[in-house]
């Protein structure tokens, strides 16, 4: 695994997290199908990359409680905690156990001062976007974006840090 497919693995984990949950309750099924109804503006049954960034600016906007354009690991808890019973699709790590806020922040955590900045998770969910996106037409069906998801999730982590 390359040291970016790891921070981008640990992106899609708080991403799935927060922006379903923040927006959406059911079960998983239902939670993949409202986010992907969420992010596509046009209704046109794909994300394009413009639709995807909204998307995570949505989530990270949700996440910095202070608007300072950072989240920290407790903001990210505080945000994930506030939509808890909401019929999130929480994610795992390769262990089967559901990685702290802190270790999502890591992962991508460019200059690995604890902090995740708007840059960094910018970065990351264009990264994360480019890996989903599996026939590389420039849009995601609600299949790739389950399925990529899914595969981020199934990689096992590596001590390295992002980039």
């Amino acid at each position: 695994m390359t040291i970016r497919s790891r921070g981008i693995s640990i992106v899609a984990t708080f991403a799935g997290v927060v922006l379903s949950a923040a927006v959406f309750a059911g079960n998983a099924q239902t939670s993949w199908d409202n986010e992907m109804q969420m992010m596509d503006a046009n209704h046109d049954g794909k994300i394009t990359a413009a639709e995807h960034e909204a998307g995570a600016k949505q989530m990270f906007a949700t996440m910095d409680a202070n608007q300072d354009l950072k989240v920290t690991a407790a903001e990210m808890d505080a945000a994930q905690a506030k939509m808890k019973g909401h019929g999130d699709h929480a994610e795992h790590g390769a262990s089967g156990q559901e990685l702290s806020s802190a270790e999502k922040i890591k992962a991508v955590d460019a200059n690995h001062d604890g902090i995740l900045t708007a840059a960094e998770h910018e970065a990351a969910s264009h990264d994360m976007f480019g890996v989903m996106d599996a026939n590389h037409d420039g849009a995601l069906t609600a299949a790739e974006l389950k399925a990529g998801h899914q595969k981020m999730m199934s990689r096992k982590p590596t001590s390295e840090k992002a980039y």
